[in-house]
This record gives structure tokens, sequence and C-alpha cells, in this order.
């Protein structure tokens, strides 16, 4: 069992999971350019927002990859993402609901 320390956000917090610290260690650095990326974009500003949108994009690489998996097993119910364009269309559109949401809130 590994143990992290994560500081994303000046929020830190320490997590333990059934994985090496390498393991943890490589995650939390993957997290990190996927977060420097949407920070980089300078679209969102709010840390929940770059944080959410990171935890969907994070989620639509992994649907994209098991969806592969499946048409690779010769699954027939494969998902509905297949290639970078979709993703790029994933992300645009989340980052369009986020805008939507945080002007409703004020």
């Amino acid at each position: 069992m590994g143990s992290l320390q994560i500081d994303v956000f000046n929020q830190p917090f320490v997590i333990q999971a059934n994985e090496d610290d390498e393991y943890l260690l490589k995650l939390l650095g993957y997290y990190k350019r996927i977060v420097g990326r949407i920070q980089r974009s300078d679209s969102l500003k709010s840390p929940l927002q770059v944080s959410a949108l990171a935890g969907i994009i994070l989620c639509d690489e992994l649907y994209k990859e098991k969806s592969k998996a499946q048409l690779a097993r010769g699954g027939e119910n494969a998902g509905i993402f297949t290639d970078e364009e979709d993703s790029n269309e994933a992300e645009r559109l989340t980052k369009l609901m986020i805008e939507k949401i945080e002007k409703a809130l004020q």
C-alpha cells in the first residue's frame, strides 16, 4: 500500500491506495500535466472548474480506452468516443457547460 502527499490548488492532502508510491507519483504527475494544460488555455480561472474539467478529460480518456478495448474484443456496444476529434469536442462542450454554470451562479 502506498501513500501520496497531494498539493493541488494549494489544498494539500494525503491519500493511501493499494498501489506503490512510484505508481501514485506517476498518476499525480499525469494529473498535474492535464491541469497545467487547462490552466494555460486561460479559459477557466476557478480551481474547482479546472479540477472538474481535468476529471472529465480523464474520464473521457478512460472511456475511449475501454471502448477501444471492447471493439478489439469484438464487442458491439462500444463507446461513443472513437477518435481525437470527438475528445476535443467533448472538452469544448464541457468548457461551455462550466462557463454557463459559472454565469448562472453569479
